[in-house]
């Protein structure tokens, strides 16, 4: 926990009553233990890696509080985050470096420019860790499933190239979300802590997948 400050440490607490309240109304796997997991993971990483634990705990913290995905749309989240961030004593190269981040590292269907600071580096590995493994698959089957998204159609294929809008709004199905998300993100870790750590939840979930296959075409033996 980063407490070199008692300015600091009031401000993470703020934060994690404001989030706790605030993704205490979702369950599609962005709820309060998400948001708990990729914090302990970016300060995990933030400490390797030699990034400002105050900075990366406090934007892994409040990361989906702006995403379009739980709100009316980007604007209205951005709105609702400068407005929490207003009620706190934050000098403005942190606050800047706050938002830029959140700003930055979503998947946004892979159409995003590589992130250019080591703090948002740190926190995108720790979003995208969470995507991954034993959770990601829960996550993925949580979201899915709150969305009315079918789990897996063998005529479907997964879509190769999309826009950010068709990634958000076209149709597809919980399987095919591996392949056009999930299975990508190994390779776009940017630490070498993050690629460590997510290589061995990859091969998790690969095996999943074929597992799921093999079963539901009742070929597995």
């Amino acid at each position: 926990m980063a407490s070199d400050s008692p300015n600091k440490e009031a401000i993470l607490c703020a934060a994690r009553a404001f989030v706790r309240e605030e993704a205490s109304k979702h369950s599609d796997g962005h709820d309060w233990s998400h948001i708990e997991r990729v914090t302990t993971l970016a300060g995990r990483l933030a400490r390797h890696m030699g990034a400002d634990l105050f900075v990366c705990e406090l934007a892994a913290l409040l990361h989906d509080v702006p995403d379009e995905k739980l709100n009316d749309s980007l604007e209205a989240g951005m709105a609702k985050l400068h407005a929490w961030l207003d009620t706190q004593l934050l000098d403005s190269t942190t606050r800047e470096s706050v938002v830029n981040i959140i700003s930055t590292i979503s998947y946004a269907g892979g159409q995003r420019d590589a992130v250019d600071s080591l703090e948002a580096q740190v926190v995108q590995d720790a979003d995208r860790l969470d995507a991954l493994g034993a959770i990601g698959i829960a996550r993925t089957f949580a979201f899915s499933g709150a969305r009315g998204r079918e789990m897996y159609d063998p005529s479907l294929p997964p879509r190769e190239q999309m826009t950010r809008e068709e990634y958000r709004n076209g149709r597809s199905t919980t399987i095919n979300h591996f392949y056009e998300k999930l299975f990508k993100l190994k390779d776009l870790m940017n630490t070498s802590y993050g690629k460590e750590l997510a290589k061995q939840r990859h091969e998790y979930m690969v095996q999943f997948v074929e597992q799921f296959k093999q079963e539901w075409a009742g070929t597995d033996r």
